[in-house]
């Protein structure tokens, strides 16, 4: 069933196009990935497809008495209610009822002998019993404690940032809307909670639409990508997995038509300087048409330069912080904390809000006074600290002279020279879009810059936190080129599986202002070990007599395990050879998108029983030789 729609939607704002004749169907049981670079407009989109505002051109239309619920980046509620009678704050019947029964509980509270409210509560409590409202609220105050909000009746006011945010995700999630919208639903939510919001989105019923930059939530939760991509959409079936195959593929097919239309273009401009008159209609046509090819744009493919910045020699000491300690007032974030650093060491630092981890990266990097402790730092190191304020970018400079101002040519690690125009192209800034006044940058765009700011003075330690937040895909692929040249230490505050898994090699967990061991990647090894160190240890029974030493025999494959390896043996390169045939396949798809997802499901179970099966014959290999 189809839920909504866009018929040929342009919009602008000023003299700036963000949507081009656009068209979307949005049906029952899609659940819609919208990625694009910041300040594309996807934020645009989705006020539109909510309904908050009128396209300058087109139609967005609702079928029947669809129902849609939006959370944006920056919510609101009213400060004065509870945080139970702001998830409440709906429309729909059963949020009307809910919000109701807590309204009457109170009057009833504050004076029981009244009959009117003794009436009405009855009454309420009536409907409740006979319209499921009893596990509503009870479900309502499941998701609160999920995403880490247990006192209920504390005013919204009294809320911080992070809890407000998430106050008002559990609001959108208790809308039993037609369609949900979400922009940026990860952010201020740790990975546990996340992990727990994927499974809560894969089970609700009805249609979804969201932009998140967290790749992971984008290859569980979602089954559609649609990229805005220079005021267009494109639609890309599957998860975020399949968007990179496809993705893939379009820049290759549009690559190709790049370079015939450049071919074309050549011949044209050839015709067009030898003096031809365009006094004839088809003459004029050909003029027409060489100005139309010109204005063409394709798609590059990811023709970006992968970020290989020539950093500052880094020495043996890099940083040894000892007996840290640093409270507000009665809150003590973390007390004789010690941490060090050694050369090429990648440490991702997880942990629930609130912990400390960024005031914790604060005070090693000199920004906050510690109230105890000593730090010190190798002599050698340069510091690049990319904070999540993005504070001291001038708003009255433009894009091109601010970073001419602190970095105007730089060098790369094989001793390129590059301008300053040419990084904020690797950045993703276009010439034009260089002009633009910082003061006028959209959220993503000036942690883009403020990232460029970061990177350019060419560190050899790098302190990230939440580079995530507000970044789009592209940025972070940018960002993670870098990163792949990047020689110095790294230490990361994040809750982005995807990134910490792809940048860092080990974990380490800020709870309770103890900064524990170090675990190694990925993220889910670190939740395996954290479990196993979490189960209570076995009982000892009473003890026994230990049995006579002798000599240990080494164990021998027996009959079955023999001719199970022998079969093993000629399994894994079948395998192998049917994931080749599989990929192969698979490029030769085309935009078969019913044969590509059934031959990359196939080409995922028989990468499944490959790894199996090595696993299987490296077991027996080693009994066989012992």
């Amino acid at each position: 069933m189809n839920l909504l729609t866009l018929e040929n939607v342009s919009h602008y704002y000023s003299e700036r196009l963000l949507l081009d004749q656009v068209n979307l169907l949005i049906n029952e049981g899609d659940r819609i990935g919208l990625i694009g670079r910041n300040g594309s407009g996807k934020t645009t989109l989705l006020r539109l497809i909510a309904g908050l505002e009128t396209p300058r051109n087109g139609r967005v239309s609702r079928a029947g008495n669809v129902r849609v619920q939006y959370l944006p980046q920056e919510p609101h509620l009213d400060e004065k209610l509870t945080i139970l009678d702001a998830v409440f704050q709906s429309d729909a019947p059963q949020m009307r009822l809910l919000r109701d029964f807590n309204r009457a509980s109170d009057r009833l509270h504050h004076d029981p002998h009244n009959p009117t409210w003794q009436a009405e509560f009855a009454e309420l409590s009536h409907q409740m019993d006979h319209t499921g409202g009893w596990a509503a609220e009870a479900d309502a105050k499941t998701i609160l404690t999920r995403l880490g909000i247990t006192q209920f009746d504390a005013p919204v006011g009294t809320l911080s940032g992070g809890q407000y945010k998430r106050v008002a995700l559990a609001h959108a999630l208790l809308d039993p809307a037609d369609l949900l919208i979400l922009d940026e639903p990860t952010n201020h939510i740790d990975a546990d909670t996340i992990a727990w919001l994927e499974d809560y989105l894969l089970k609700r019923p009805g249609a979804l639409l969201m932009v998140t930059h967290d790749r992971y939530f984008l290859e569980r939760v979602v089954n559609k990508i649609v990229e805005l991509d220079r005021r267009q959409l494109v639609m890309y079936p599957g998860n975020y997995g399949r968007y990179l195959e496809q993705r893939t593929r379009r820049d290759e097919q549009l690559s190709t038509a790049e370079t015939k239309r450049q071919g074309i273009l050549r011949r044209e401009l050839e015709w067009l300087r030898r003096g031809a008159q365009a006094r004839s209609t088809k003459q004029k046509a050909r003029k027409q048409r060489i100005e139309e090819l010109r204005e063409i744009q394709y798609d590059r493919g990811d023709d970006r330069v992968a970020l290989a910045l020539a950093s500052h020699r880094l020495g043996k000491r890099v940083l040894e912080a000892t007996g840290l300690s640093k409270s507000y007032g009665d809150l003590t974030l973390f007390q004789d904390l010690d941490f060090h650093l050694d050369p090429g060491d990648r440490i991702g630092v997880i942990g629930p809000n609130g912990a400390g981890k960024s005031t914790f990266l604060d005070v090693l990097a000199g920004k906050t006074a510690a109230d105890s402790g000593e730090i010190n730092w190798g002599q050698t190191v340069q510091l690049g600290y990319y904070d999540q304020h993005a504070s001291g970018l001038p708003e009255n400079k433009r894009v091109i002279e601010y970073i001419n101002s602190i970095a105007p040519n730089i060098r790369t690690a094989d001793g390129e020279k590059v301008e300053a125009a040419q990084m904020l192209e690797w950045f993703l800034f276009t010439r034009p879009e260089q002009q633009s006044t910082i003061s006028s940058l959209s959220g993503g765009e000036r942690r883009r810059l403020y990232l460029l700011a970061t990177l350019i003075h060419q560190p050899n330690v790098l302190f990230l936190d939440e580079p995530t937040n507000d970044l789009d895909v592209q940025t972070l692929t940018v960002l993670e080129q870098f990163l792949d040249n990047f020689e110095g230490c790294l230490v990361v505050v994040s809750h982005d599986r995807f990134f910490l898994d792809r940048n860092v090699d080990f974990l380490a967990s800020f709870e309770d202002g103890v900064l524990g061991t170090r675990y190694p990647t990925p993220f889910e090894s670190y939740q395996q070990l954290r479990a196993a160190e979490s189960q209570p240890a076995p009982v000892a029974s009473s003890p026994k007599p230990p049995p006579p030493k002798t000599a240990e025999r080494p164990r021998k494959l027996t009959f079955q395990e023999k001719r199970e390896l022998a079969e093993l043996d000629t399994a894994v390169p079948t395998l192998e050879a049917r994931i080749a045939e599989l990929e192969s396949q698979i490029n030769q798809a085309g935009g078969d998108y019913a044969r590509l997802q059934t031959l990359v499901d196939e080409l995922e179970k028989v990468k499944v029983a490959l790894d199996t099966a090595v696993t299987r014959w490296l077991e027996l290999a080693e009994i066989g030789n012992s």
